[in-house]
């Protein structure tokens, strides 16, 4: 059923979008945060404007272990907030205590996209230190085979479909959340 500004629905506890680069993470969660009435906000931009750096430099300058202690901080710290909708980076839900954290503070949202998909949105984007290789798609197909079965404990999945626009990925995730509970009228 399709809402209005008169029927609003309300978010029962923060919603975490996790999947792959190029699956929709901020978009998505762009539009459903403004479909929910709730703020939208982005892991990776919360750790950026913390550090004054970029991932890359902190990546760079710190090491991995220690941006991804930065990381699991902030998610506890969206987490604690208000209800929201919080975008996180593609590798956030591979370590399992924000797996766990997520699933007791608030609701993981898989954006489920195949390898075709995943490519024509990422191959032309030169934001994407990781496909920085000498083949691009391979390397996103590996990603996406060894994170997948991290992505499959998400507490729900919505997959992504080639001819859906943004605000109707959105609202795809708004009946998931719906049928799971998440929502209230």
């Amino acid at each position: 059923m399709p809402r209005t500004a008169t029927s609003p629905l309300k978010l029962r506890k923060t919603v975490v979008l996790v999947g792959m680069m190029g699956a929709g993470k901020t978009a998505v969660g762009t539009a459903l945060a403004r479909l929910l009435g709730v703020p939208f906000l982005d892991s990776d931009e919360e750790i950026v404007r913390a550090a004054q750096m970029s991932v890359a430099e902190i990546f760079a300058r710190d090491g991995e272990p220690f941006f991804r202690a930065r990381e699991s901080e902030v998610i506890e710290r969206l987490l604690s907030g208000p209800p929201a909708v919080v975008s996180t980076g593609g590798g956030a839900f591979l370590a399992a205590a924000n797996r766990d954290m997520i699933a007791r503070m608030g609701v993981s949202v898989w954006l489920k996209a195949d390898l075709e998909l995943l490519w024509n949105r990422v191959r032309h984007k030169t934001t994407r230190p990781l496909l920085r290789t000498a083949d691009p798609k391979a390397t996103l197909s590996e990603l996406l085979s060894q994170r997948t079965p991290f992505y499959e404990q998400a507490q729900l999945a919505v997959e992504a479909e080639p001819g859906l626009s943004i605000e109707e990925m959105a609202a795809k995730v708004v009946e998931a959340l719906g049928a799971a509970g998440v929502l209230e009228e």
